[in-house]
């Protein structure tokens, strides 16, 4: 039925992509709002929830068979008051229900379907579902039927046990208030959780499906500094490298998708997301910095082609995510067949390409390829100047295809990782155009994403932004903001990142068990108020947040971060110690403060060609728990001394570059020769 024949429901005034994909179903809908919940109770109706995000590929089938079915939308409208959410938008109910769903059923996912009572308390949740029942999975209608007639005549057993679900819920989210601490043998601990999941073959942990899950690549890298555990780095490079090989990196367009099916990385679940994008180029610029080769740093390059090519908007801030669907097919933008590749390049050169990246008659996914490197035992980028103009026409002409769906809209918290990521790109590989383009999107952070009293909001598009920011959107952001001061050294960034700090403390930490929550003190009062520590697909608000304020404290010499830090730490450190692989962010933040740390002061001009050339051989070096500044002689420099005192006297020594480096609490002579630097690095 074509749109513009049918009549739209309420979620037609929304800005969220997810939410205007559903804008046309004949179910009901609702936006997560006050007017639905009074309705509810009015008509004393259970809450029908479906959560999920625009490029989810399950959450499109799910739409396809039951919410465009008017046979399922009659029961939803007739004994149900549905609500649709999307979880980029609102982190903080997906994460309470979500914890729901994978306490009741064991696992969880999107789309994300709760059943609920008018008070917000769930009584019945899972994920996909189909319309009928198949192979043992029930079927949609089914389980609407039967809690409707669970409603009519055993209600008191559903709100019963929807409190019982909310008690536990709470009881999960609050931290023991015993305090402990973490040691050297549970960061141990968890470079051997790792090793344990390691797949020797195709690098990744655990088996298919394999998510590239980059924070678990920055501990083993900073494992591997501090213990000089050879395999810890081996362990990278080999995930890394089989990453790159598979067809999860877009050989034609670059950058990576969100996961791998299968345990080769070669079949991947099509859909591109900013996140893993902006952590899979952390990755690949601090390998290049631990082993010098130059297949890491062209790597993040590509995928900084890709974000600055197709994921940045024209004000400057990053877009979401790409769907795996194009034409209502999986992957179908991305696919070829040898007579297309052939078609553009000609026989010889078609030929060649396919063999280079195992394009076949036969295929490797539903009878086309994915273009990728398993195949073969030479390096990953060899021939690859042969290659290149090669790629640029077959990109040319995969550009004419009907590409999948862009979801615009322009996160705070994934921007944050962003900026970072294109900030240390920017400082390693010595190219001002990713700093300019995390300057951009930072300035467009503070232009657009924040409210007349200065309060982060979490979300852009179109023009309307909204949602105060949750935690992940302060943490993430102002990891991006310490990594943009040190790629720059212009101490606004600086400035930036203590303030928004001071406001995230003020709004999400819990002074009475410490830890912060995920959402601020400000925000709509749900069933619960979690606090989450599990580093995912993401690390947690709270691992980062850890870091930032051990960074933040050695950076400004405020000794009440640094308390503030080790309050975090021991905070989650029961949760943590149980399973320290799971958390490795939150690891490499115990790491700095277990482990010998360095702040670095460069005294002199950035006019001064000196310091700049002291300056680029201190980023040539992995130095994971140094923080660094520069002190100059100017309007910058003053103004740098009223956020960090201690710098006051530290002055280039008889005019030279001078770097001073302090390490483990005591100070070094001043430095003025730039190897003497490096050796004292190494």
């Amino acid at each position: 039925m074509e749109e513009k024949n049918r009549k739209p429901n309420r979620l037609i005034s929304e800005k969220s992509p997810y939410l205007l994909q559903h804008a046309y179903n004949p179910v009901d809908w609702y936006p997560w709002c006050q007017e639905a919940f009074d309705k509810a109770k009015r008509e004393d109706k259970p809450i029908f929830l479906s959560i999920g995000y625009s490029t989810c590929h399950w959450c499109h089938i799910m739409e396809r068979e039951s919410f465009e079915d008017q046979e399922v939308a009659d029961i939803l409208n007739e004994n149900f008051i549905s609500i649709k959410v999307d979880r980029e938008e609102r982190p903080d109910i997906d994460h309470i229900y979500m914890t729901v769903c994978q306490a009741l059923t064991g696992h969880g996912g999107w789309p994300l379907t709760i059943i609920m009572t008018p008070d917000q308390k769930p009584f019945y949740a899972g994920t996909y579902f189909p319309k009928h029942g198949r192979m043992g999975m029930p079927g949609l209608i089914d389980i609407l039927k039967a809690v409707a007639q669970a409603w009519r005549t055993n209600r008191q057993a559903l709100i019963e046990s929807g409190n019982k679900i909310v008690e536990a819920l709470q009881d999960q989210f609050t931290l023991d208030s015993r305090e402990n601490d973490l040691t050297k043998e549970d960061v141990h601990e968890a470079y051997r959780g790792l090793e344990r999941s390691f797949d020797p073959v195709y690098g990744g942990f655990g088996p298919a499906p394999k998510f590239p899950i980059p924070h678990n690549l920055y501990f083993l890298m900073r494992y591997w500094k501090m213990t000089g555990e050879q395999k810890a780095l081996g362990m990278v490079e080999k995930t890394l490298d089989a990453m790159y090989r598979g067809g999860i990196f877009d050989h034609i367009g670059y950058g990576f998708s969100r996961y791998s099916t299968d345990r080769k990385w070669l079949v991947p679940h099509f859909e591109k997301m900013l996140y893993d994008n902006a952590l899979l180029a952390i990755a690949y610029l601090e390998a290049y910095l631990c082993t010098k080769k130059d297949v890491y740093a062209e790597v993040a390059k590509k995928i900084f082609t890709y974000v600055l090519r197709d994921m940045t908007s024209p004000e400057g801030g990053f877009y979401s995510a790409e769907d795996a669907d194009s034409e209502g097919e999986e992957g179908k933008f991305y696919l070829w067949m040898p007579g297309e590749i052939k078609d553009v390049l000609g026989e010889r050169k078609g030929q060649m390409f396919c063999d280079y990246y195992g394009i076949t008659d036969e295929g490797n996914f539903e009878g086309r390829s994915i273009p990728n490197r398993i195949h073969t035992s030479a390096p990953v980028n060899q021939d690859e100047a042969l290659i290149e103009p090669l790629r640029q026409r077959v990109f040319m002409r995969r550009e004419q295809r009907v590409r999948p769906f862009k979801d615009d809209k322009i996160l705070t918290s994934w921007n944050g990782l962003m900026i970072a990521a294109m900030a240390m790109g920017g400082r390693i590989l010595q190219d001002q155009r990713y700093i300019q383009a995390a300057e951009r999107a930072a300035e467009f952070v503070f232009h657009k994403l924040v409210d007349e009293s200065g309060r982060l909001l979490a979300r852009y598009r179109h023009g309307e932004t909204a949602y105060p920011a949750y935690l992940d959107d302060y943490a993430y952001l102002i990891w991006g903001l310490i990594e943009l001061y040190e790629a720059t050294y212009k101490p606004v960034y600086l400035q930036y990142a203590i303030r928004e700090n001071q406001q995230m403390i003020r709004l999400f930490w819990d002074s009475d068990r410490g830890g912060f929550f995920l959402y601020g003190s400000d925000g709509e009062h749900l069933i619960a108020r979690p606090k989450e520590v599990y580093d995912g697909a993401l690390p947690s608000g709270n691992s980062v947040a850890a870091m930032n304020l051990l960074r933040l404290a050695r950076l400004t010499g405020d000794q009440g971060l640094e308390d503030m830090a080790i309050r975090q730490l021991k905070a989650f450190a029961d949760v943590v110690k149980q399973y320290p692989a799971a958390h490795t962010y939150f690891m490499m933040a115990a790491m700095f403060a277990l482990y010998p740390t360095r702040e670095i002061v460069f005294a002199g001009s950035k006019e001064n060609q000196d310091v700049m050339d002291m300056i680029k051989a201190f980023n040539s070096v992995f130095t994971p728990h140094t923080v660094s500044l520069l002190h100059s002689d100017d309007e910058e420099g003053r103004q740098l001394e009223q956020m960090v005192p201690y710098i006051r006297e530290q002055k280039p020594v008889d005019g030279r570059a001078t770097a001073y480096v302090c390490e483990n609490f005591a100070c070094k002579a001043p430095i003025v020769d730039k190897d003497e630097l490096l050796k004292a690095l190494n």
